[in-house]
């Protein structure tokens, strides 16, 4: 399945239409197991197979903390599940794990304060029900798991359906060249919020976000070295220090890299030296992937700059779609990332290491941030879940038809209410 230029406006909007005879709208709510369904553990298994052996059981403790922690951790079995239904055929570039902990802060080239998706290892054209989906049951699961009722938890997945739908027939009216610039920049996103019982909470949050640059993470992520010059802690299994004799294998990998770069973001990289490396566990189904940091020091003054290395595997979508243009995974996603975010890291690129893995590379912290979902009031939850709704409509909407997917949303509640009524039909015994 791949992206094609859309048509007319007319075109498109019968294309819309005419999807709501394939799936009608009111069918999203309706999941039934498909006889063959394959075994959730099994899933998660096969994945481990090419995973860093020792690193596995931290990525299922991770993933044990919570129900909201094992959705987090488990994009493939949820992507399974989705593709055994029909699907509208309507083609955005998908995030591929659009659940509310993958939109967060990050800084523009121009350093603004901006707010959307920020994961992408499993971006792949496909369906764009599948990215409203996993971002509906994520809210309800972490609703569900602080403490709210179903009633509510099924409010909040209302309010981010009804969010993409509202903001995509809004940007279905717009030019091409509007929706390619617009982006949420939170100095526009303050005023609104100055007022409320959170300011003071979303406050602080801007301010941790703007703290988080290389210059912090040197601070928290280093020690003095025998001569003077920082190196990463260690902190196993969680950092672990490369040995000195591997950088020069990595800086052969950073040339391949730097060919991926702009050739003036190329001349900027050249004017930081590689000085140490380290391979660091991050997030919770990333975890067992192999991933590096690098801390790379500027020629003129010693500024840290920490790049992170992270192994790029074929997305969780791959078996159910097309497979991606890009054989390089890492470039699939840097790729799906250019093509999503409203504006990227300079820094994002990809490369090839040992054993020909792959890898893209990016900004270890550049003012990220995200939201803290564990305990978040069911009100603000419920705000955050609207920003994100309306986020992912504009990712879809720089990608694929938005005046098709407009047309077929409509200007009604039927597709919002079917993606929260969350009817589930088991099978006996099931």
């Amino acid at each position: 399945m791949t992206s094609a230029p859309p048509g007319t406006a007319a075109e498109s909007e019968s294309t819309g239409r005419q999807a709501r005879r394939t799936v009608p709208r009111s069918e999203h709510g309706n999941w039934a197991p498909a006889p063959d369904r394959a075994d959730p553990v099994g899933i998660l298994e096969a994945q481990a197979a090419t995973r860093v052996p020792e690193l596995v059981p931290i990525r299922y403790g991770r993933m044990a903390a919570s129900r909201f922690a094992f959705l987090r951790g488990a994009p493939a079995i949820m992507a399974a599940d989705l593709a055994a239904g029909p699907h509208t055929g309507l083609t955005v570039q998908l995030c591929g794990d659009a659940h509310l902990c993958n939109f967060g802060l990050f800084a523009s080239p121009e350093r603004a304060l901006l707010f959307d998706l920020n994961d992408f290892d499993e971006t792949l054209p496909g369906p764009f029900e599948w990215d409203v989906k996993r971002l509906a049951a994520s809210i309800a699961v972490a609703a569900r798991d602080n403490g709210q009722p179903d009633e509510s938890a099924r409010a909040v997945a209302l309010t981010s359906a009804r969010a993409y739908r509202t903001s995509m027939r809004r940007l279905a009216g717009l030019g091409e060249l509007d929706v390619w610039y617009q982006r949420v920049d939170t100095a526009d996103l303050l005023p609104l919020i100055e007022e409320t019982k959170y300011g003071k909470r979303i406050r602080t949050t801007l301010a941790k976000a703007r703290g988080r640059t290389s210059l912090h993470a040197l601070a928290k992520l280093t020690e003095p070295g025998p001569d003077g010059e920082p190196r990463i802690i260690s902190d196993p299994p969680l950092l672990e220090p490369m040995d000195r004799e591997e950088l020069p294998r990595l800086r052969q990998i950073l040339l391949d890299y730097r060919d991926t770069l702009a050739e003036e973001r190329a001349a900027l990289l050249d004017r930081f030296d590689l000085v140490d490396a380290a391979r660091k566990v991050v997030g919770v189904g990333s975890v067992g992937t192999r991933c590096h940091i690098g801390l790379f020091l500027g020629r003129a003054g010693g500024e840290p700059l920490f790049l992170q290395v992270k192994e790029a595997e074929r997305s969780v979508l791959e078996p159910y779609l097309a497979p991606s243009l890009h054989r390089h995974q890492g470039r699939r996603v840097v790729a799906g990332q250019r093509r999503l975010q409203a504006v990227g890291d300079i820094f994002l690129g990809w490369a090839t290491g040992p054993g020909g893995r792959e890898f893209y590379w990016r900004q270890l912290r550049d003012m990220k941030g995200s939201a803290v979902v564990d305990g978040m009031p069911v009100d603000l939850l419920d705000r955050y879940a609207e920003l994100c709704g309306s986020t992912l409509a504009h990712g879809h909407a720089r990608t694929g038809d938005r005046i098709a997917v407009a047309a077929y949303l409509g200007s009604g509640d039927v597709f919002d209410r079917a993606i929260d009524s969350g009817r589930i039909s088991a099978r006996p015994g099931v």
